[in-house]
């Protein structure tokens, strides 16, 4: 299986902090954000990433060069970052749209064993990771299942429809890869292709065949948006490492 990790924009939300850096450089208990997404596929034998970058991609190329081990990275440059939203990082990417495969937000921390789970899922075609809460919030991408069937993936959904949300998370199997690489394509010529979430993409897929959930309530996962974001997330890393030593002893 193959991860294509989406660290193209800079993160305005989180102010200063991505000044002069990406969000996925931002350090979490003496890891950046995208090392940790790494760590975390090696850890559950994932050997192929590719990383779409944008901001600062410098860095970005300056700080995997300074790894050793772990998968074998590739980056492809995202020259539209600014002014096209992820589908546009996708569309850069769509040839490793191929095989299993794993399309994984670029502000996404999870735990290793939620990563386990999704890889070793063996729903066929699309499959989205959701999890679920009492209460959703304007930026949550939130989303309505039955059954495992995804039927609609947005912000915008009417609160009492929604039962889960989104974790930025998806895996193809089967063909499926294939089949949304066909569907970004066809997004990018409509007059809206450069202002749309990949994740529209998905939804109108869904209207009109199978597209799966995998829910991982239980597990552990923080999505890093805002600056409160960062505080919670050094906190559970912390915590992931202190849990992972007695284990490594």
């Amino acid at each position: 299986m193959k991860a294509i990790i989406l660290s193209a924009g800079q993160g305005s939300r989180l102010g200063h902090l991505v000044d002069e850096r990406p969000k996925c450089l931002i350090d979490f208990s003496g890891r950046t954000l995208l090392d940790r997404q790494l760590d975390t596929l090696e850890a559950n034998g994932v050997r192929e990433a590719v990383v779409v970058t944008g901001f600062h991609d410098d860095r970005v190329e300056e700080a995997l060069a300074k790894r050793s081990g772990g998968p074998n990275v590739r980056t492809i440059f995202n020259p539209f970052y600014k002014v096209a939203d992820n589908t546009g990082s996708l569309y850069m990417a769509r040839k490793e749209l191929a095989g299993d495969c794993l399309v994984w937000n670029g502000d996404t921390l999870v735990s290793n064993a939620l990563m386990r789970r999704v890889i070793s899922n063996d729903r066929q075609g699309i499959c989205v990771t959701i999890d679920r809460k009492d209460s959703y919030d304007d930026d949550d991408m939130k989303v309505v299942e039955e059954g495992g069937r995804l039927k609609a993936i947005g912000k915008r959904l009417a609160l009492s429809t929604v039962n889960a949300e989104s974790i930025g998370l998806l895996a193809f199997r089967a063909g499926g890869a294939e089949r949304f690489r066909t569907a970004i394509e066809l997004a990018m010529r409509t007059p809206e292709g450069t202002t749309i979430w990949y994740l529209r993409v998905i939804n109108h897929m869904a209207q009109s065949g199978e597209v799966w959930t995998l829910d991982i309530n239980g597990e552990e996962w923080g999505e890093v948006d805002f600056p409160p974001d960062v505080e919670a997330a050094r906190a559970l890393t912390a915590r992931w490492d202190a849990e992972a030593k007695p284990a490594a002893a």
